[in-house]
């Protein structure tokens, strides 16, 4: 389960992020909460588990539509910023497209 809780964190580490500098809120607001949620719903039922690639990468879509288009947001403005906030965690991620 290393691999998907890594995946956890680092999914948080952005909305929290994104919620944070993008929104101006302290604590994660009802959007960012929920959104928290279904991601780790998501991961904590991917079909390849410990096998898995980024979900940018996966061939299997997951995500609903409405989901997924705030998902990209948050990763559009939080993805970038992971290397000044959260720079270890920026690096395996990156890593861990390449490798696969």
């Amino acid at each position: 389960m290393y691999r998907i809780e890594q995946e956890r964190k680092t999914v948080e580490q952005m909305i929290r992020l994104y919620c944070r500098r993008k929104e101006g809120n302290r604590e994660l607001c009802p959007q960012c909460s929920e959104l928290l949620e279904y991601a780790y719903a998501r991961l904590s039922r991917c079909p390849f588990g410990e096998g898995k690639t980024t979900c940018r990468l996966c061939t299997v879509h997951c995500y609903k539509p409405e989901m997924k288009k705030r998902m990209r947001e948050v990763m559009r403005y939080a993805g970038p910023r992971m290397l000044l906030y959260h720079p270890i965690a920026a690096f395996r991620h990156l890593w861990r497209e390449y490798v696969h």
